[in-house]
């Protein structure tokens, strides 16, 4: 893992090998705690699934509709440069978070965050939703939530943050890694509404407001910045320090996976360990 230290440089990337990934830069992040995202590059995924740079891509979503097998060698790719094999999760966009310290790497349960205090490698998977990691500041406790707009409107980071602290976290800092921009996320006010109504002061649903841009012409559509809305959800809850938030998914089809983009398509990790 030397080659794979937070905040590396990002360079050309073959199938065995995870140079085009993402080292997160996040500063304080403890030398005992890894972390990286995926992008589309550097598996055997044919099209639709593909890198889209004529090669093949790094899907991980088994459920997404692509050939089981390349799947399987993608994971193995992954696998090959972490401690142990990624705990997946089946996702429903809802807020239920679970310990994987000791789970079966085949138990794949409903829910939508983890967290672990050794020996288990916490992931999320994406293709537009916002991925979030977690780890305190004495690396003795990691977390990852899957934040697509429904699970952050609903509070899945506060249920992450709840787990972390009740199994021993102190002070907690956060990565917000590759999601769908603000210029690129277009709502309908249910959106602005389901945010607002969880929002438990004025402080807290101006928050909301600026997090949501009006559209020209168009009343009944907003953008909408979910890593403003992510970054304004951890500081009300005890999260000073934030980093990451500056991807596209959408805009950028040469490294991520985009559902909103594609409709079909793979399906991109981000992934966090106490090594």
């Amino acid at each position: 893992m030397a080659n794979m230290q937070p905040g590396s440089q990002q360079g050309q990337q073959g199938p065995q090998g995870p140079q085009q990934w993402l080292m997160p830069h996040w500063p304080g992040l403890p030398d005992g705690v890894g972390a990286l995202s995926t992008t589309r590059r550097g598996g055997v995924s044919a099209p639709p699934y593909h890198d889209g740079q004529g090669g093949g891509g790094l899907n991980l979503g088994s459920h997404a509709g692509d050939d089981p097998a390349h799947v399987a060698r993608n994971r193995a790719i992954v696998r090959a440069v972490l401690p142990a094999e990624p705990a997946w999760l089946s996702q429903v966009h809802g807020t239920a978070v679970v310990d994987v310290t000791h789970m079966h790497a085949d138990a794949a349960p409903q829910a939508d965050a983890c967290i672990a205090t050794a020996g288990a490698v916490c992931a999320i998977l994406t293709a537009d939703c916002l991925p979030v990691l977690f780890c305190d500041v004495g690396g003795k406790v990691v977390g990852a939530a899957h934040a697509g707009w429904r699970g952050l409107a609903a509070g899945v980071l506060e249920s992450t943050l709840e787990a972390m602290r009740a199994a021993g976290a102190g002070e907690i800092t956060a990565w917000l890694g590759p999601a769908i921009g603000q210029y690129q996320f277009e709502v309908g006010p249910e959106v602005m509404q389901a945010f607002l109504a969880r929002a438990p002061d004025a402080s807290a649903a101006r928050h909301v407001t600026a997090a949501f841009s009006a559209i020209e012409g168009r009343p009944d559509k907003f953008l909408a910045d979910i890593y403003a809305l992510a970054r304004a959800i951890l500081r009300r809850h005890g999260v000073s320090q934030v980093a990451g938030g500056e991807f596209c998914t959408v805009s950028n089809s040469a490294r991520f996976y985009s559902y909103r983009r594609d409709g079909v398509t793979g399906r991109q990790a981000t992934l966090i360990w106490i090594k």
